[in-house]
């Protein structure tokens, strides 16, 4: 989009809502709200009569709810959305980002109080990552075809120890990439997976729950002492930070509170830079679509000790953000689409050496 303001049209139907999210957003001097409206309907008509450039919704409206309102949008005329919802259903945040909402936020209550002003610096962070969006990978998610199966090439067996672990990194548009290349695979290959993919608390658990229902792996979100084992996918719980340590000689996982003054939670830096310490070159880093540059410092680590580091590239990114300030750092060895990843995975996990450093600084 153009450098110019940020253009939103407001949809909830609280009036008290629309007023409050409207003062938040024009406290910013590069947003302009040019619209607003209180149901389904009335928002289409609005969307496609003022173009905003990106529109706020709650799911739950009268006479066309936020489901609806998406398959049409997204069908006729894509525009950027971003849901503004309570807590009361994790599992339609994840229907709406299936129909191709580009992120969420949580609101602190459900009811009309001033406590929704709490979301202020969070609703104005997301709104002006707008401007890196790519709408049109947002719609090839939604009706992209199934991803051709990764075969793999040997049995998710090998000890932990001795197998490649990777960790990866990802914020808005990371649900739909994550559940892509877990896809890909036709049965697990033999490495741990650990993801960090930023989402406040109390909606990983049902991330994980759709993840391990719909791919070939183990996926469950990390409570803190879990061993990483081949086939297994760790999801680091919203609102915390996964790290690793040892205990005993055995490496597990802890999980750490986030620090006021974190901007991005879960740490993607500080999954990385914590496996770093304790795989060296066994690690593999991952850093997909997302806004803000977390993972950056943390594929810095897994280089230093000898891993071996991937971003997603500019092609398919929802976001360029977090795997371009990677690759501007010089922390990455190999830039690839998004329906790539899965094969430099594999490629990876089945060399049994180290991968040599011919691709560092090419990317």
């Amino acid at each position: 989009m153009s450098s110019g303001m940020i253009r939103v049209l407001v949809i909830d139907d609280s009036a008290f809502s629309r007023r409050t999210i409207t003062r938040m957003l024009e406290s910013s001097p590069i947003v302009r709200v040019v619209g607003a409206a209180r149901n389904g309907e009335e928002a289409l008509r609005k969307a496609f009569e003022l173009k905003p450039d990106l529109i706020t919704v709650d799911l739950e409206m009268p006479r066309m709810d936020g489901f609806t309102f998406l398959r049409v949008l997204m069908a006729k005329s894509p525009i950027p959305v971003l849901v503004i919802s309570g807590r009361s259903g994790e599992g339609d945040v994840f229907k709406a980002l299936d129909l191709g909402a580009i992120d969420f936020i949580v609101k602190p209550t459900s009811k009309a109080t001033p406590e929704l002003q709490n979301i202020r610096a969070e609703l104005i962070r997301k709104v002006h990552a707008i401007r890196e969006l790519r709408i049109e990978r947002v719609k090839e998610r939604i009706v992209k075809a199934p991803p051709m199966v990764i075969e793999t090439c040997e049995p998710a067996s090998a000890p932990a120890l001795d197998s490649t672990v990777v960790v990866i990194a990802s914020s808005t548009g990371g649900p739909a990439a994550i559940m892509q290349t877990l896809g890909a695979f036709s049965e697990p290959p033999a490495c741990s997976i650990l993801i960090a993919q930023h989402m406040p608390a109390g909606f990983t658990t049902d991330f994980a729950e759709r993840l391990n229902r719909s791919t070939s792996f183990s996926v469950q979100e990390a409570k803190g002492g879990e061993i990483p084992t081949p086939g297994t996918v760790l999801l680091a719980p919203g609102g915390l930070n996964l790290e690793l340590e040892s205990i005993r000689g055995r490496i597990q996982t802890r999980i750490v509170p986030s620090d006021p003054m974190e901007k991005y939670v879960p740490s993607a830096d500080r999954l990385f830079a914590t496996a770093a310490e304790h795989y060296g070159a066994q690690l593999m880093g991952v850093v997909l679509t997302g806004m803000g540059d977390d993972g950056c410092l943390g594929a810095l680590a897994v280089q230093k000790a000898g891993g071996f580091v991937v971003a997603e590239s500019e092609e398919t990114a929802v976001i360029f953000g977090m795997p371009q300030q990677a690759i501007r750092a010089g922390a990455v060895d190999e830039v690839v689409p998004l329906h790539e990843v899965p094969a430099s995975i594999q490629a990876r996990v089945s060399s049994d050496a180290v991968l040599p450093e011919t691709g560092r600084g090419s990317a």
